[in-house]
């Protein structure tokens, strides 16, 4: 087959059993899909910023990192973007149809049936992007590895039943665009006040800005009204370059569960306002600090 034609693939049967999971058992700890999908493209521009050391033109003409999130009320989507160092089409096939076998069956064998300690496993094994199925009957990711030409950009879509489309496209950014179609019950997350609310509570410490476009009361209309103009929504500084009279202890526990993807409170932290990362110490050993994460965008 052509790589520029549509294929339909089945998932590995991990990540089958692994949607089962999400949909099925995390469904009241279901905010945890934009965390884990905003952490992901945090993750995506820091992999681009390491490899436009060696290659500065992957960059392209855009060097202004910064994660995207957005709402379609007719359309009853979420979709969170960036443009940080996105996937091929073979990149979208390993990254989004398969995960590490010998690392699902430890996430397996540590399941309990408690539905906040499992949505902490989530972050430690990596395996977020598939969150997003506890919220969305459909996902449709388009992205472009930076470097790429903008005709070997791709779209990856999958229902969640245990098969997924990939099939090449035209992209002519680099990055990620992650189209959650949402479940029928899902709409409270069509609002740019839930989701606010839902990336302040766990995302503020991303040093990327997080963007999303203002909406404003339209007194003639007697509606809210949404701009052209976008405005950041997050805090979009190191944590370490605050002052610590500045920071919350959320804010620490949270820039904490980002840096080391467990989901537990750290046994403690110290903090100077300099140019490193503040240092915290673990409650105990897991296992995304001693594997790779995989990134998805």
């Amino acid at each position: 087959m052509a790589a520029t034609e549509k294929q339909t693939l089945g998932f590995q049967a991990e990540v089958k059993q692994l949607l089962q999971l999400m949909i099925h058992s995390l469904y009241s700890n279901k905010e945890i899909f934009l965390r884990e999908l905003i952490s992901n493209a945090s993750d995506a521009a820091d992999k681009l910023r390491y490899e436009a050391i060696a290659k500065p033109e992957l960059f392209e003409s855009d060097p202004d990192l910064k994660i995207g999130v957005a709402y379609n009320t007719e359309a009853r989507t979420v979709t969170i973007s960036d443009n940080g160092i996105g996937m091929s089409r073979d990149e979208a096939i390993a990254h989004l149809g398969t995960i590490a076998k010998s690392g699902t069956r430890e996430f397996f064998s540590k399941l309990t049936g408690d539905q906040q300690k499992d949505a902490a496993l989530i972050g430690q094994f990596g395996v977020g992007f598939y969150s997003a199925f506890i919220v969305a009957d459909r996902i449709t990711v388009n992205s472009r590895r930076a470097g790429l030409p903008a005709n070997e950009g791709v779209r990856w879509e999958s229902d969640g039943s245990g098969e997924f489309s990939v099939e090449t496209i035209d992209k002519p950014t680099r990055g990620t665009e992650i189209i959650l179609h949402l479940r029928e019950d899902e709409d409270e997350l069509l609002s740019i006040w839930k989701l606010q609310a839902i990336i302040r509570k766990y995302s503020d410490h991303i040093s990327l800005p997080i963007l999303m476009q203002k909406e404003e009361w339209d007194s003639e209309a007697k509606k809210m009204v949404t701009k052209d103009e976008t405005e950041t929504v997050n805090q979009a500084s190191a944590l370490w370059t605050r002052s610590k009279s500045d920071i919350t202890d959320e804010q620490y526990n949270e820039f904490y569960k980002h840096v080391s993807h467990d989901f537990a409170e750290p046994l403690a932290w110290s903090a100077a306002r300099a140019v490193r990362p503040v240092g915290s110490q673990p409650a105990r050993r897991h296992q995304a600090l001693h594997q790779a994460r995989v990134h998805h965008g």
